[in-house]
């Protein structure tokens, strides 16, 4: 195929008071027409900063040193601003890993795409704008969206949008930098199909830039790996992720927990990516179990080995060998009685809105996000909320720590009811539930060193500690007493989130809410940040609610999982079963929609529209998009709750008629029951 975009021995500089870092080192790749070609890699290796000289964007700190990108013969590089912006959009494009950033929140969505098709004049000829407009956005599959406003769609919604603003004027390259992070199962799946079918038709070539090394295989015809500012290897997808040559490429799959055949977690890389502690030679070499005395010195350059793929490695071959996994098996530790219930959620009910003067003397409420949730975690258990985005994860996370007061029923704690404001709960109450949220930078302060960031909620809760308490919470983490001087932006996004969770950990909870803390992060740093609660669950007896959206990690770290569709639980049971029998057809849908890293002939099922009255407690949330809905009585008479062996599951088709039949408890292998199995629910 023609090449149609070729980077050569690119050399890109940041500059700070100290001098000037190199973080892009000799990077050449080239893309043909209509390929798709991956960059991946841990956060800092440069494959951001890579993508967006594509388009001519860069930090006012940094500096090309050398190198060329010639774009269809031309050089970007040598582009003036003028040319650039003619260049942007219409022959290159851009879709970010954020929606928000790139949509205007003062303008409807379909007169952000008009602006973009009229400032590169790329309307075809004889079609009337609005034609377009529509067609744009039936090509993403987003009927009749145009007149809503950025936060009237969900972020899935969102991400279509700039997915049809891009595309508006059919470039010839789409540049994605992790456009599916943090969104759900299913939406990224819909998200992938969508951009494979936009390729098929189009033609358009691709640079996807991510960490989901899942995702990439259902899309990418070739991968580049980036290790410290570098590529270490390059090869074709199917074949890096099956054989890869590189120690860093092997790695960085191990580390990935998989749902293929037997559970596998995911085990991590040794150590961390440090540009200061960096030999001359391999910059991989301090992280490598194959690296022999000449790779300190010796500097590695990518190499053809094999058919089409490169590698910089002169033991690629010990790296490429055919290794036997080893299939680790986590026991559950026995004990003679049940564990204590630390939390009980009786007959919750959210609400966003409070009903108005008129509602009020009709006696009518407002319409609720979240009903009759049921649930309870006891000491040491893990228990996983998953579903798409706005099911209400979260929404019942804010509730149980108080920052959103119930409509109505009863949150208790050890038993005793809880206020449901935060403000009426006692100090010890505060203490006793710990919050660890998705993004560690809206948590810490940027102008406290990680010491008095530690330091500040011990004294809120009058908890007297000394600095040989902050190093040993610290040294559960996995972070030396190094970083109780440094700041926030000096620490990598994992460690980031280890200094978040020690600080809940510092006061001693018993209940920790984790609210998607993994998403964002490589799957190197997610293998070893939930190595860490596993410890802290064995050790401490802490209980935590685990919301996620990624059902390899639920596979390998949580005792039981409850799946929420629209604010109601579908079907709780405990993870073996579940992911075995998923009983509920929305659940089955989930499963479906997990990745793997081989590619698959996934189908996305139609996408959500919610069934209106369910949101007044009448018929099935689901109704509509059921594969297995019976006629009208799914979308008009509410589901029963039907007990299963260790759960249960609301629906109106019987426990034999769902997708798997519920199998005896006697008859199941005793080895894959979990202690909640025996837990009262």
């Amino acid at each position: 195929m023609k090449k149609l975009i070729e980077v050569r021995n690119l050399n890109i500089a940041y500059g700070s008071a100290a001098g000037w870092t190199n973080v892009v080192q000799g990077v050449s790749f080239e893309i043909a027409r209509g390929e798709a070609f991956g960059l991946v890699g841990e956060s800092g290796c440069g494959k951001s900063t890579v993508a967006y000289r594509l388009l001519g964007y860069g930090t006012i700190n940094s500096l090309v040193q050398t190198g060329e990108v010639i774009f269809d013969g031309i050089d970007l590089l040598k582009l003036d601003a003028t040319a650039l912006t003619r260049l942007r959009g219409s022959r290159i494009a851009l879709v970010p890993q954020n929606p928000t950033t790139s949509l205007s929140p003062g303008m409807r969505v379909g007169t952000q795409i008009r602006e973009m098709i009229a400032t590169h004049r790329a309307l075809p000829p004889g079609m009337a704008m609005e034609t377009r407009i529509v067609e744009l956005f039936a090509l993403v599959g987003l009927p009749d969206v145009g007149h809503r406003y950025p936060h009237e769609l969900s972020g899935g919604q969102q991400q279509r949008v700039t997915i049809a603003m891009a595309v508006a004027c059919n470039p010839d390259l789409l540049v994605l930098d992790e456009p599916t992070t943090g969104l759900d199962v299913t939406t990224q799946r819909q998200i992938i199909q969508l951009l494979a079918d936009l390729r098929a038709r189009i033609g358009m070539a691709m640079l996807y830039v991510t960490h989901d090394l899942a995702l990439l295989a259902q899309i990418a015809d070739r991968v580049g790996v980036m290790y410290a500012g570098q590529l270490v290897e390059v090869a074709p997808c199917e074949t890096l992720l099956a054989a890869p040559a590189h120690p860093y490429s092997r790695g960085l799959i191990a580390s990935i927990p998989t749902m293929d055949g037997a559970a596998q977690p995911g085990q991590g890389l040794r150590g961390v990516l440090r540009r200061d502690q960096m030999s001359t030679g391999c910059k991989f070499e301090p992280r490598c179990d194959f690296a022999a005395a000449a790779c300190r010195t010796t500097p590695q350059a990518l190499e053809p080995v094999t058919g089409a793929r490169t590698v910089a490695c002169m033991r690629w071959r010990e790296a490429v060998a055919p290794h036997v996994p080893v299939l680790v098996k986590r026991e559950d530790k026995k004990t003679a009685e049940v564990p204590k219930r630390v939390l009980s959620v009786a007959d919750l009910a959210l609400s966003y809105t409070r009903p108005s003067l008129f509602d009020r003397l009709l006696g009518r409420s407002s319409p609720a996000v979240v009903r009759d949730i049921d649930l309870d975690l006891r000491a040491g258990e893990v228990v996983a909320l998953v579903g798409e985005s706005g099911s209400g994860k979260s929404t019942i996370a804010r509730a149980i720590s108080g920052r959103l007061p119930p409509r109505a029923g009863i949150i208790s704690l050890d038993g005793a009811a809880l206020a449901p404001a935060l403000k009426d709960r006692s100090v010890e109450e505060l203490r006793q539930i710990q919050y660890i949220f998705q993004n560690p930078d809206a948590s810490l302060n940027p102008r406290r060193r990680i010491r008095a960031i530690l330091a500040r909620p011990v004294d809120h809760f009058g908890i007297e500690v000394d600095d040989k308490a902050l190093e040993t919470v610290l040294d559960n983490v996995g972070l030396h007493a190094g970083y109780l001087d440094r700041f926030p932006e000096q620490l990598s996004g994992g460690e980031r989130q280890r200094i978040a969770i020690a600080r809940a950990l510092l006061v001693n909870p018993k209940l920790l809410i984790c609210d998607e803390i993994l998403s964002a992060l490589d799957v190197s740093v997610q293998a070893r940040i939930v190595e860490l609660l596993r410890s802290l669950k064995e050790k401490h007896a802490v209980a935590m609610l685990f919301i996620s959206h990624d059902l390899a990690v639920v596979q390998e770290f949580a005792d039981r999982v409850a799946v929420l569709y629209r604010g109601e639980l579908m079907q709780l049971a405990d993870t073996a079963t579940l992911l075995s029998e998923p009983l509920h057809p929305y659940t089955e849908m989930l499963l479906e929609a997990a990745p793997s890293l081989r590619k698959d002939h996934y189908v996305s099922r139609p996408p959500a529209v919610p069934n209106s009255k369910a949101a007044q407690g009448v018929g099935c949330p689901l109704a509509g998009r059921c594969p297995r809905q019976i006629g009208s009585l799914c979308a008009e008479t509410r589901p029963p709750l039907q007990t299963t062996g260790n759960g249960f599951v609301r629906c109106h088709l019987g426990v034999e008629a769902l997708p798997v039949h519920s199998t005896p408890t006697d008859a199941r292998d005793p080895s894959v029951q979990k202690v909640s199995s025996q837990r009262s629910l």
